[in-house]
């Protein structure tokens, strides 16, 4: 397993990390298995565990809680909060009022006294830079967390967010957690560039893209992945942007084969080859799945490799733009910008 320093603040992370979004309801999988799994990858190295509230309603925390009980010293403990809880209206977002209510709950179901790692779920357009900055800042100041980080903000939120920090003398987002994989490389152009420029550790979430980098999804198969239960208009390859994929996977399974290696271990590679890349996370379901992803622990891809990969999704492309989570909200809602 290689070890890099999460942006600067110094504490060191193994480059693949066990993310727990499936632990519960979302991917069935069950406590046994979710002990199981994170045994494993301790075993394996693995010394950074991201979940979120969010995930089956906070099912997964209880159950990276249980799993990690007794050991969570050593164990870079990493969570989120920002998505709605039930459905009260302040139950979500980043206002002082919620995040101090969310971490509380969130240290509870994990049974511990502090998070290393608690990040914003997405950019809240209604809350102020400065509200949500004072309010982590005062929970880092009282140790309930050691730092705090964004996930999937947009890159200028990413900047404005810094200038907010300095501006009013609050303590700074030290990570960023974006969607980034073959597939879908628009990070590349726009967020990566920003969070090497303020030093900020990266953690990647969906490196497989939703299953489709694991080999499972070629084109003589029917697809029937355990995400696209859930999103199935996302692998319908009626739909040009999935047409797209299919076909990428398939040119991208002949340089795996070619390099003699699993299209994992190909997707996961790519990822941690890039300098501004500090961990990729893995969201497995089964033992099975870790163990073909921890395979690529120490893959390092050659210059010939990476090239091909660039012949087949150009840098910065997103050969699935819509399915971004990271777009302005004023693109999405006609109202925001026609007032």
């Amino acid at each position: 397993m290689q070890y890099r320093t999460l942006g600067r603040t110094g504490v060191q992370v193994s480059s693949l990390a066990l993310g727990a979004m499936n632990f519960g309801a979302v991917g069935q999988t069950t406590q046994d298995e979710a002990a199981a799994i994170v045994d494993a990858a301790l075993e394996a190295g693995i010394n950074l565990i991201d979940t979120a509230d969010f995930y089956s309603a906070g099912e997964s925390e209880e159950m990276v809680g249980q799993a990690i009980a007794g050991r969570r010293d050593d164990i870079v403990l990493a969570t989120k909060a920002g998505l709605p809880m039930g459905q009260e209206l302040n139950h979500q977002g980043s206002s002082r009022h919620w995040l101090f209510r969310a971490l509380d709950d969130s240290l509870r179901r994990l049974g511990t006294d502090h998070v290393d790692l608690y990040q914003v779920h997405r950019w809240d357009p209604r809350t102020s830079d400065e509200e949500t900055l004072s309010a982590l800042t005062d929970l880092q100041r009282v140790g309930k967390i050691r730092y705090f980080g964004s996930s999937t903000f947009p890159a200028y939120r990413i900047v404005q967010a810094q200038w907010a920090a300095q501006d009013n003398h609050l303590n700074r987002y030290v990570t960023e957690q974006p969607a980034y994989s073959i597939l879908q490389r628009g990070v590349e152009s726009h967020v990566l560039p920003v969070t090497q420029e303020y030093g900020m550790g990266v953690l990647i979430w969906g490196p497989l893209a939703s299953g489709w980098l694991t080999g499972a999804i070629r084109a003589d198969r029917e697809i029937t992945t355990n995400r696209s239960k859930f999103r199935p208009r996302y692998f319908d390859t009626a739909i040009p942007a999935n047409a797209a994929k299919l076909e990428a996977v398939e040119r991208l399974a002949k340089v795996a084969e070619e390099a003699g290696l699993t299209m994992i271990q190909l997707a996961l590679g790519f990822i941690t080859a890039h300098p501004g890349v500090t961990s990729a996370i893995m969201g497995p379901r089964t033992m099975g799945h870790l163990h073909s992803q921890l395979a690529a622990a120490d893959i390092v891809l050659p210059a010939d490799v990476l090239d091909a990969i660039d012949e087949i999704v150009a840098p910065g492309v997103d050969l699935a733009p819509e399915e971004k989570m990271d777009t302005p909200p004023s693109l999405l809602d006609p109202t925001l910008r026609r007032r």
